[in-house]
């Protein structure tokens, strides 16, 4: 039987609040109930926003109010390396493609699909031209454009998501770093986590992250979901 494991995975531009300590504790609870295991992760990758300070407020209060976790709390920080490895891996495989859209670009873009009554987002305009990586482009995920993403949440349900509606997110900047969505997934198979729980926020983030799962082919991942309101 697989053993249960949860992360609560803080960002560390500010101290800690309520609703990150309501979090934690669904969180370290699941664990403990399943005598699993409560991880905590640093989502330090915003360099201008991320403190050391804001980092030790976290993990004090954290401990100070007995939600200490079961290992040593990582860095993604400190682990650039193995997200730019992944993103390689995804682009070697065929499933993502470099972009040079200017924000200039990208914002007429957007504002005529508002002006037809379109939902705004990228319309996968580079994907096709096979461009080369330079100091002008991101690297983005083909996401399938047809079919559906379905998510087995343990408060909602069965969720289905249009992938037509998904656009192809960015996973490496056009600086080489990873973006949020790339590091979580990657973190959450190489913690082995089984169980994600988080705020209503990020419900719209989870199709997303299971396209970059299956891009890299970490389709173990079958992982039970709850996202708070």
């Amino acid at each position: 039987m697989t053993k249960v494991v949860t992360r609560f995975a803080p960002s560390p531009t500010g101290t800690l609040h309520i609703g990150g300590v309501r979090t934690a504790l669904f969180n370290y609870v699941y664990a403990k109930q399943n005598n699993g295991l409560f991880l905590v992760r640093i989502e330090d990758t915003d360099k201008e926003r991320s403190t050391k300070e804001f980092e030790k407020n976290i993990l004090d209060s954290l401990n100070s109010i007995g939600l200490s976790p079961d290992k040593k709390p990582i860095n993604q920080s400190e682990r650039n390396d193995i997200y730019v490895n992944a993103a390689q891996k995804i682009f070697d495989s065929g499933k993502a493609y470099w972009c040079d859209c200017s924000k200039e670009e990208l914002d007429k873009m957007r504002m005529e699909q508002e002006a037809a009554g379109k939902k705004p987002m990228y319309d996968g305009r580079s994907r096709n031209l096979g461009l080369k990586q330079s100091e002008n482009t991101v690297l983005r995920l083909a996401t399938p454009e047809t079919g559906e993403i379905v998510v087995n949440d343990l408060i909602r349900g069965k969720i289905i998501f249009n992938n037509s509606e998904l656009d192809d997110l960015i996973l490496l900047r056009s600086d080489g770093t990873p973006t949020y969505h790339l590091c979580n997934v990657v973190d959450d198979f190489e913690q082995k986590v089984t169980t994600v729980i988080r705020g209503e926020d990020h419900l719209s983030n989870t199709p997303r992250q299971i396209h970059i799962q299956n891009a890299l082919q970490y389709l173990h991942l079958n992982m039970l979901t709850c996202h708070l309101f």
